[in-house]
């Protein structure tokens, strides 16, 4: 196939016609908590209907390949800048890129019947898309974070930007052509540019969305779900993980054991579902007691444990003390709770000697009052 125009906007428009069922059917598939997949799917959607209406031009009227192709091709763009900003948790977007689509259009139609300009528009168009992919990119680059799927997406539009750039320089200095099926070397590029920015793009969304739920995936593998503290097979496994560091380094844990006084009857007075709250709202107040290194898991029904790297049972005794004071602040749903601490005893000391101390020092707490905390 010669890689003249019109042929690279019909591989583009094959590609985004692929796209476009893929990202169409992961919509479907995927968590719809995930946002953004549609706004996605729908923007090659719209890249296809500006490449079948650039290659009808001479067939259809100029208001649908030259106003409505330049304006699907914007619109597809915005669509999908609008996409990662739902997908990044921001909403809005449309009352400014929808002003800015509607006045486009008019100026658009203006350059096309009133004072026709074939520079013109290239000029405009070329300034809009460039304005449009940097405000996407410095979103992007302010609110997505480091994953390789978001730098991939960064590098595509910092990539475009470049060619767009280069084209509006190109424009001013008369090269601009004089059409857009011109068979010349500043168009091919510039049209070859465009279709692998829609391929990359589009990959670039599958590969967010995929990443997402991976992540979501990996969190709920490890996470107890009603009150988001590690599960038991994740605390025990980063106990064992700082045991081995503490017998290369010689800093070893303390670990916490920590059980809800009188649950039971909490339930059966109050019902599950405050049970449930009570849960969550302790586990809230244990985390915010904690360092960002410590963890904090479910151990089973009401028991948690505390894993505190680099701690000795003085210093854990104190966290135990912030955990009480902040779980005697008042708030309705404050519960009072027995814990059992005890610290690393050097490299002979094993996970199950170490949960076996905390365990009879819960105990000795249950058996001395509740309410408090005992060192083993």
């Amino acid at each position: 196939m010669q890689l003249d125009p019109r042929s690279l906007i019909a591989m583009g428009g094959l590609m985004s016609a692929m796209m476009a069922v893929v990202l169409l059917l992961m919509r479907r598939n995927y968590p719809p908590h995930i946002r953004g997949l549609d706004y996605w799917a729908a923007a090659p959607v719209l890249w296809l209907i500006s490449t079948v209406l650039f290659s009808a031009r001479g067939k259809l009227p100029d208001f649908l390949t030259m106003v409505m192709a330049n304006q699907a091709l914007l619109l597809g763009a915005t669509v999908y800048y609008l996409g990662s900003r739902r997908f990044l948790g921001h909403g809005g977007g449309w009352s400014v890129w929808g002003g800015v689509l509607a006045a486009s259009t008019l100026a658009f139609m203006w350059m096309t019947y009133v004072a026709p300009s074939y520079t013109l528009r290239i000029a405009s168009f070329t300034l809009l898309m460039t304005v449009l992919y940097g405000s996407h990119l410095r979103f992007l680059w302010r609110h997505g974070g480091k994953s390789f799927p978001m730098r991939l997406v960064q590098v595509v539009l910092a990539t475009h930007i470049l060619v767009l750039s280069t084209r509006f320089v190109s424009v001013l200095m008369g090269r601009a052509g004089s059409d857009i099926m011109e068979p010349s070397l500043f168009q091919t590029v510039y049209i070859g540019a465009y279709v692998l920015t829609v391929l990359m793009l589009s990959i670039g969304a599958i590969l967010l969305a995929t990443d997402r739920l991976r992540t979501e995936l990996e969190h709920l593998a490890t996470h107890d779900s009603l009150t988001q503290a590690l599960n038991r097979r994740a605390v025990m496994l980063a106990c064992q993980e700082e045991l081995d560091r503490a017998r290369r380094y010689g800093h070893g844990p303390s670990i916490m054991m920590l059980d809800l006084d009188n649950f039971k009857m909490v339930n059966d007075t109050h019902g599950h579902q405050h049970g449930d709250a009570v849960l969550v709202h302790f586990a809230a107040c244990t985390a915010a007691a904690l360092r960002s290194e410590d963890r904090l898991g479910r151990y089973g029904g009401e028991e948690f444990l505390v894993l505190l790297p680099d701690t000795d049972a003085l210093a854990a005794s104190r966290v135990a003390q912030r955990i009480h004071a902040l779980l005697q602040a008042g708030h309705p749903l404050d519960c009072q709770l027995s814990i059992g601490v005890t610290s690393w005893h050097g490299p002979a000391d094993t996970l199950d000697a170490m949960l076996s101390r905390a365990d009879a020092a819960l105990y000795q707490a249950k058996e001395q009052g509740r309410n408090q905390t005992c060192v083993g």
